[in-house]
């Protein structure tokens, strides 16, 4: 009942791009940033789309984008539109192909967003912050901006097709409706990687859900949707591994004899200098946006941190108490604090400790990812895990031991029931037609 109550539409659960299913609250109204003067501040690139276009190193082996480089001033004419394939709260998402490329099975997604509409809504700031955002990334597991343009009072922007549809979905064609232990620890490794990326360019996420992350054709993950993103600076620093300030973490578990650091894909026995082998070894790289802070009350309901239901002000914090929340509802097939209605729901986010199931065993490795939710949905943000130094204290984690995050992209992905990769010739089946 309660998971029903909290999807909107199950319509397009085999669809394979941006299929929002749980309305996200905001309230933009009160916002207010603490910035920092840092070396790595958010900074969009004055340039035009092919300048955009020529930055994106990640994709510069992608036949897509190659064919998408080819074409100078792109528009809407450029374009067939196959079919809609997901809605958001500020935009429609369309599958289309570039035309005269549709044969060799290139396909994108096209999101269009109503600008008179938007206007109404006073959303137009979340959807300018999220073109700006996505000028900026270039990484494995975050969206590519392949083009961007105007066709009369809509905006468009051209990004990567998923067709393995997202997590959500695919979570409710698992046995008994969660994943086993070995895919959540994949999916949640790739999501981390991810938020690390983000919060180094000072961007907190604000809207992590499984609905909003996608499956690649290769089985990898793309997080997706940046308009609830709050935009701020990162302070970039080495630390110690051994200093902790963070008391959630657990920095022994990290260095066992002989073992890699998270950071390095190269063993330390390939440096002649043993002082550069101690460097390698005991430094972490920090960047977390830690100075930043908002008054919003975005997010969405089963996933907002206990300072957002509260009305408080939060910062980068909230992104791991949902990194937390994440988890173990891919683990367990259920969020830990989910009400029947969202007052509920809110009401036991800031007051019910948090519970685990107890009807089975629980393996070694269940008790590790255990012990990182405890540490990531700690009511604190101050003590929760991640809030001083992010993504470097989880990649440590025993639960991520034996894990090389440096490499992760080149791991094979686990084999999920569920996954359909459509060929070229079922995404033709549908007639083209023309939103515009």
């Amino acid at each position: 009942m309660l998971d029903e109550s909290r999807r909107n539409s199950e319509e397009l659960i085999s669809e394979g791009i941006y299929s929002t299913k749980i309305s996200s609250m905001s309230s933009d109204t009160t916002i207010s940033h603490c910035t920092s003067f840092s070396r790595l501040s958010f900074e969009f690139p004055a340039s035009s789309p092919e300048q955009t276009a020529a930055m994106k190193p990640h994709r510069a082996s992608d036949s897509s984008f190659q064919a998408i480089r080819l074409k100078t001033n792109l528009s809407f004419r450029d374009f067939s539109l196959v079919r809609q394939i997901g809605s958001g709260d500020i935009g429609r998402v369309y599958l289309c192909s570039l035309r005269g490329t549709a044969e060799d099975g290139r396909f994108f997604a096209m999101k269009v967003v109503d600008n008179e509409v938007l206007a109404l809504k006073k959303k137009t700031q979340r959807a300018e912050t999220e073109r700006k955002i996505l000028r900026l990334l270039d990484h494995p597991f975050l969206p590519t901006l392949y083009a961007e343009f105007e066709a009369s009072n809509f905006s468009c922007v051209v990004m990567e097709y998923c067709s393995g549809g997202d997590l959500h979905s695919l979570r409710h064609k698992q046995p008994h409706k969660r994943f086993s232990l070995s895919s959540a620890r994949f999916y949640a490794a790739e999501v981390l990687v991810a938020l690390e990326y983000l919060h180094m360019l000072g961007i907190i996420y604000r809207d992590l859900k499984p609905e909003n992350v996608l499956v690649r054709s290769d089985g990898h993950i793309m997080l997706t949707d940046f308009d609830l993103s709050l935009c701020s600076d990162s302070i970039p620093a080495v630390e110690s591994a051994a200093f902790s300030p963070d008391p959630m973490s657990s920095p022994k578990a990290a260095h066992s004899s002989g073992s890699l650091t998270p950071f390095s894909c190269i063993s330390n026995r390939l440096f002649r200098s043993k002082k550069i082998q101690t460097l390698a070894a005991n430094r972490l790289f920090v960047a977390e946006p830690v100075a930043a802070r908002s008054c919003s009350f975005v997010g969405t309901h089963e996933y907002v941190a206990p300072e957002v239901a509260a009305g408080g002000s939060h910062g980068n914090a909230v992104d791991w108490w949902a990194f937390g929340i994440f988890i173990y509802e891919l683990i367990y097939g259920r969020t830990p604090f989910g009400g029947v209605t969202n007052e509920a729901t809110l009401r036991n986010i800031t007051k019910k400790a948090l519970a685990f199931p107890s009807d089975t065993p629980v393996s070694s490795s269940e008790m590790h990812a255990r012990e990182l939710i405890s540490g990531l949905l700690n009511k604190d943000p101050n003590r929760r895990l991640g809030s001083k130094r992010g993504a470097a204290d989880m990649k440590t984690h025993p639960f991520f031991k034996g894990l090389n995050f440096a490499l992760i992209r080149s791991i094979t992905p686990p084999l999920v029931p569920g996954i359909r990769i459509r060929s070229a010739g079922e995404l033709r089946q549908t007639a083209s037609f023309n939103v515009f």
